[in-house]
């Protein structure tokens, strides 16, 4: 009895070491987007509301290209999902144009055509 006791946790183990192994093994993709963003209270803005996305593993913008480069599991997301999701911060997201409503909570400095007071725009 005790020796089916044994083999039966080691049966265990092994499948919980091989489940655990597996998601550990995530499948990610990359996509790059080209953003509206020309400072860094932009850069901050999209990275905090994207990276609420589902799916979303890590989110980061380069205020001096404006590309924004966020890595996904494909399937919880999808390229258009986190388009709008940046449209949604009140940015544009490659063809898709800023949310309106999100557009007017920004701050002045971060709608287009402004100067940032940091000297960064």
């Amino acid at each position: 009895m005790k020796t089916k006791s044994i083999i039966f946790l080691n049966i265990v183990l092994m499948f919980l070491l091989f489940t655990t192994k597996a998601s550990a093994q995530e499948k990610t993709e990359t996509i790059y987007v080209k953003t509206s963003a020309t400072c860094d209270m932009c850069k901050s803005t999209i990275e905090k509301y994207v990276a609420f996305e589902k799916g979303v593993k890590k989110v980061s913008v380069d205020v001096s290209t404006a590309i924004a480069t966020i890595v996904y599991n494909p399937e919880k997301t999808s390229p258009q999902k986190i388009r709008t999701a940046v449209s949604k911060s009140g940015y544009d997201a490659d063809e898709v144009k800023a949310d309106a409503k999100a557009y007017k909570k920004l701050d002045e400095c971060c709608k287009k055509g402004q100067v940032c007071t940091d000297g960064k725009k």
